[in-house]
């Protein structure tokens, strides 16, 4: 199916189903004014083209009405969240009830935590792993402190084995039965955001449950990523952003899903606000708060308008491509592709320690400079240089994501042919 030639990436593009798609965002300028090898949707993605248009609607608006627009406008700022709200429970695998999209990513997850980490004295012990991104790490060392525990002895945490990058299923598993009775939270990411490895969520959610603990995931690298079933696995909650793989803008808006059983479960406790409260009653002013019947319950202010446009515009995006399951199709293409070029080009001098399975990867490449004779933030800056985006991680790591909405199987070709220019072959001639 693959080869090294040009043409192979012509014909891949050709024939992708999606490559229409390309046209619909702004691609980044290189330094010498062609468009760049954008290959960072992991950490911001491009901008759909249709953005400044959805964004300036509701300036306009402003400028125009004021604040009539919060019940005037074609789309009255009042319910604007709910213009985004279907299409996300797509994104994730969640029903419209329990699925909010509000905040950012770490507020949303204190909001959650609040909810679900009830310590007690016999169970009071969250489960990370070793390299959780740091704010959730001081997320959660936060709430055990706030909730009067100490985290040396109420966080566990899992890690890969003395010698290997990746967590393995069955330590996580052996973890959380060995916790047991001990463990209140299961938290733990979709993808592991330096390696790039899908954690198996639904696996983890029943064996959180069976010891009767509750699961909660960070899918700050997942949606838009991969196919999610929050629902059908049963998870208890999760937050996510929304400014990787779903193109909203840097400091996007930020996205939870709280499961329909937690939904109208009255005590649990919540951060209340007045957005939270029934909708009908809520411009009453009264002071008796009567939850809305969603997981909107959990959303303590209006939303922040401009920055939904942002995510509509690329949210229709998704759609129009066919949803997740279209995404991902490509995607797996894309990883393939890649896959054959880094073995057939870049063997002995750049190393994938993502997964290579499929089901235990997305579309994040996680390379390490194995060539001991090359500086790897040498190889980084040569990207730069040349007009490929990636990003660097410390201490060896370059991260690449093909992203199928805007990146082309040529931008794969492009980007292994500069990673050969600016890593040069054993300079000796072995």
């Amino acid at each position: 199916m693959f080869s090294n030639d040009d043409d192979c990436a012509s014909r891949l593009d050709q024939a992708d189903p999606l490559a229409g798609l390309r046209e619909h965002f702004t691609i980044p300028k290189s330094a010498y004014g062609t468009d760049s090898v954008y290959l960072v949707g992991h950490s911001l993605g491009a901008m759909p083209s249709a953005t400044p248009r959805y964004v300036a609607a509701e300036l306009d608006r402003w400028a125009e009405i004021g604040v009539h627009g919060h019940h005037q406008a074609p789309n009255p700022w009042v319910d604007y969240h709910d213009l985004v709200v279907e299409q996300m429970a797509r994104v994730v695998g969640g029903g419209t009830d329990e699925v909010v999209v509000m905040n950012a990513l770490t507020v949303n997850l204190h909001l959650l935590l609040t909810s679900f980490y009830r310590p007690t004295r016999e169970r009071h012990v969250v489960l990370i792993e070793e390299r959780a991104f740091p704010s959730d790490h001081f997320a959660v060392e936060s709430q055990i402190r706030q909730r009067g525990f100490d985290p040396e002895t109420s966080l566990v945490i899992v890690s890969p084995r003395p010698g290997e990058k990746l967590l393995r299923r069955s330590d996580i598993l052996d973890s959380v039965a060995e916790i047991g009775e001990q463990l209140a939270v299961v938290m733990l990411p979709g993808i592991q955001y330096y390696t790039g490895q899908v954690l198996d969520m639904a696996s983890i959610v029943e064996a959180g449950h069976r010891v009767g603990a509750t699961v909660g995931f960070d899918l700050a690298h997942a949606a838009g990523n991969i196919e999610l079933d929050l629902h059908e696995w049963d998870v208890d909650f999760a937050v996510w952003c929304t400014y990787k793989y779903l193109n909203s803008g840097p400091g996007g808006v930020g996205g939870a899903f709280v499961n329909r059983r937690h939904v109208d479960d009255q005590d649990l406790h919540k951060f209340l606000g007045w957005w939270g409260n029934r909708r009908d009653t809520r411009f009453e002013m009264s002071t008796v708060y009567e939850p809305v019947a969603t997981a909107e319950s959990w959303q303590v202010s209006n939303s922040a308008v401009v920055l939904l446009a942002s995510l509509r515009a690329s949210l229709d995006l998704v759609d129009r491509a066919g949803g997740m399951a279209a995404i991902r199709r490509k995607a797996e293409i894309q990883i393939g592709y890649l896959d054959y070029l880094l073995d057939t080009e870049m063997q002995g001098r750049i190393e994938s320690i993502t997964p290579r399975e499929l089901p235990e990867r997305g579309s994040q490449f996680a390379l390490e400079v194995v060539d001991r004779s090359v500086e790897g933030r040498a190889v980084f800056d040569g990207l730069t240089e040349q007009g490929v985006s990636s990003d660097w991680r410390f201490p060896n790591v370059i991260r690449v994501a093909p992203t199928p909405l805007y990146n082309s199987f040529r931008d794969i070709r492009r980007f292994v042919s500069v990673l050969d220019q600016v890593m040069p072959r054993d300079r000796s001639g072995a």
